[in-house]
């Protein structure tokens, strides 16, 4: 498969400031890769690099094959669609996504194919003679994403489009996004700081932080192999339970204080003997039971039961350290009743607590 993207030792520095570090990117064609991370990790500064915003340091930026690291942003072959509408107010939704292809001088007749064939594909023709004014917010990001739909390009560029919009226009509009990107098969980047985004319309993650990739992978690698214990304490929420202790018996059992856990069935690598590692264990990989199993179960006491619908979140003590499990909600559970975590280590992460590689 040929890369419609390819970003190779790209640096970025603001003075003395290091911002982004000798990194790497390749983003298949056709392929949808999110840029995922906490506020000032580098994603928006990457994506601006990328769209000829932004003048690197060193490094290089292909696009389809095309070395462009210097080539301004309308010689790219890009369209974005940024955080705010940015919809000329005067103008109605049909003068807004023709506006760009009117100063290109194309021709009326091809512009008008565009705006219609945009205008079908995002569900907004009953739109077009209205003004922005008149809008929702999800029909002002919807005539947000269908100017740079005009432009018929190979990649678009998305810097957290939904974060303006609420938690029920956001889901209508993830799903929208990804409905486009099955119907169009362009290239898309899009950056967020929202996990529950990444994971659903990414094909593939890079978790950002302090201006270098984490981690590269399918969403379902990322969630349940972490690459590292920041990737496995920012995906998920709740976040992932850790437990600090060490590896004994050669690597065979992972020993805190005086309890101790069978690794036989966890699926990682040489793990031997350690004086500081971390487990980690996601809330829907522990059991609660009422009875102790020795080498498997934790013993646990129930703090707080959070119904949230579908299930319910139960907060407990154990091992000196508050965990959280997700139980079926019609199971209630009163706080201060003892209880027994069982450990589901198949699906466990261990990490190196020095380095907080993954074992």
């Amino acid at each position: 498969m040929t890369n419609s993207i390819e970003v190779k030792d790209l640096t970025l520095n603001f003075g003395a400031i290091s911002v982004l570090k000798n990194m790497n990117l390749d983003v298949a064609e056709g392929e949808f890769v999110v840029l995922l991370g906490p506020s000032g990790c580098g994603k928006s500064t990457l994506l601006n690099c990328l769209a000829g915003l932004l003048e690197i340091t060193d490094g290089q930026i292909f696009i389809k094959g095309k070395n462009v690291t210097w080539a301004e942003p309308n010689e790219r072959g890009i369209g974005m669609v940024f955080q705010s509408y940015a919809l000329y107010p005067q103008m109605t939704v049909r003068g807004n996504l023709s506006f760009g292809l009117k100063n290109a001088k194309v021709p009326r007749a091809e512009i008008e194919a565009k705006v219609a064939r945009a205008a079908e594909i995002l569900q907004i023709g009953p739109l077009l003679d209205r003004k922005p004014a008149a809008l929702s917010g999800g029909q002002r990001q919807r005539v947000a994403i269908g100017r740079a739909l005009v432009r018929d390009v190979d990649v678009f560029l998305f810097d957290e489009p939904l974060s303006n919009l609420d938690a029920k226009l956001r889901s209508e509009l993830r799903v929208e996004i990804k409905r486009l990107h099955a119907q169009l098969k362009n290239t898309m980047v899009y950056v967020t700081h929202d996990q529950i985004e990444a994971l659903t319309l990414a094909d593939r993650i890079a978790v950002m932080r302090g201006g270098i990739i984490q981690q590269l992978a399918a969403p379902q690698e990322i969630y349940n192999r972490p690459a590292n214990l920041f990737v496995a304490g920012f995906i998920g929420s709740p976040s992932m339970n850790f437990l600090h202790g060490s590896t004994v018996d050669g690597g065979q059992a992972f020993r805190l204080g005086d309890l101790t856990l069978s690794l036989a069935a966890y699926e990682g690598g040489m793990i031997g003997t350690r004086d500081k590692v971390i487990l980690g264990l996601r809330p829907e990989h522990l059991l609660v039971q009422e009875t102790a199993e020795p080498g498997v179960t934790i013993p646990a006491t129930v703090e707080l039961d959070e119904p949230m619908g579908a299930d319910s979140l139960v907060w407990l003590q154990a091992a000196g350290t508050q965990m959280s499990v997700r139980v079926p909600v019609e199971r209630r559970m009163a706080p201060g009743t003892p209880v027994h975590l069982k450990v589901d280590m198949a699906k466990a992460s261990l990490f190196d607590a020095t380095s907080e590689i993954r074992i």
